[in-house]
């Protein structure tokens, strides 16, 4: 009988910490979320032009949610509009590295040059939410000279 009450205090651990993952994760962007939110930034551009839509990506609240913002770069590497810190804005960060050393914003040129839309995988970058450092991953759609993107964490 101890057997079974061990098993099943097991089990309900087991499922409990499935139930907490799911939890934790809630409140994470997903990636439909954050392709959708670049579709509507690029969108937003093109209705009101770059400067009035800049100024909403980076002080503005309709284009944040949760752990997702929107951040624009020239493809020279010169910040935008910035939706989690504004005090990038206007900076140079081309050689901007992750805590491993990736040179990020070159990773998101390089990209946007190339392909013109897609994923940038792979690196670390400070969670808004949760002040850690986490894995991330990017989207980004090129809009002339330009790049509009929006990242998911990874926790």
């Amino acid at each position: 009988m101890k057997r079974f009450t061990f098993l099943k205090f097991i089990l309900s651990a087991a499922v409990l910490s499935f139930t907490m993952a799911g939890t934790a994760h809630a409140d994470q962007g997903t990636a439909a979320e954050a392709e959708a939110m670049v579709k509507k930034a690029v969108a937003y551009i093109k209705a009101n032009g770059p400067e009035k839509a800049y100024e909403e990506f980076t002080n503005g609240k309709s284009f944040k949610d949760r752990d997702l913002y929107i951040i624009v770069y020239d493809l020279k590497g010169k910040n935008l509009a910035q939706g989690a810190n504004p005090k990038l804005v206007g900076k140079d960060l081309i050689g901007l590295k992750d805590p491993d050393g990736k040179p990020l914003i070159q990773m998101f040129v390089d990209l946007a040059k190339t392909k013109g839309k897609g994923w940038v995988e792979g690196y670390k970058f400070l969670n808004p939410m949760t002040q850690k450092i986490e894995g991330k991953a990017m989207y980004l759609e090129r809009l002339g000279d330009t790049f509009v993107g929006c990242g998911i964490y990874k926790g």
